[in-house]
């Protein structure tokens, strides 16, 4: 059985993982990813290139510290026509980036990298592609007050697994991706380690 440490605070990110019997200890990173983002963006970084380099470093960050373990470090972003769409701060960015959204496509990116004694071994970048409907500033509100401040901070303005489904009117990929962790190729790899 393997057993990897997730350098991630992400509720729905350990539940996939326990799903899948997958032995994890959380060790959150606690990197500060808008600084990393700013640096990036400024340099032209595609959004598959950020999001790529936030697990990495997240995962080589925590990996530094556990001589021997395997590390995994996740990180997903909107990526609407090029612009990166970054978490919330606030009810008030959030309300704005819903119309951002609205009736328009977007592509949400998941990368995911395994990190041992400090270095990425593995890593792995999926997309799905999301078309929201097009609603209302009333409906948008309507949606947002059912979301809990900690869900809302914590995995962006929507969950695709609970109210967040009833945003869109197409949704293209894989589920997992789209929460945070393309699990299948999670499996494949660790499967190849045994």
């Amino acid at each position: 059985m393997v057993k990897i440490i997730l350098a991630s605070k992400s509720k729905v990110r350990k539940e996939i993982l326990d799903k899948n019997n997958i032995i994890t200890q959380v060790e959150p990173s606690n990197v500060d990813e808008n600084v990393i983002k700013e640096s990036l963006l400024k340099e032209k970084a595609s959004p598959e290139i950020i999001s790529k380099n936030l697990a990495e470093l997240k995962a080589n960050k925590i990996s530094q510290k556990n001589y021997n373990s395997l590390v995994l470090g996740a990180d997903s972003v909107i990526d609407l026509e090029g612009e990166l769409i970054s978490k919330p701060n606030n009810r008030e960015e959030a309300i704005n980036i819903l119309k951002k959204l609205n009736g328009k496509k977007h592509n949400l990116v998941s990368s995911v990298c395994i990190s041992k004694n400090g270095s990425m071994i593995w890593n792995y970048t999926d997309k799905a592609t999301l078309t929201m409907k097009n609603m209302s500033e009333n409906e948008l509100t309507n949606y947002l007050s059912k979301i809990s401040d900690e869900k809302l901070y914590a995995y962006n303005v929507y969950q695709i697994e609970g109210e967040g489904k009833n945003l869109f009117s197409k949704i293209e990929g894989d589920e997992n991706t789209i929460m945070g962790l393309p699990i299948k190729k999670i499996r494949e790899y660790l499967d190849n380690l045994i």
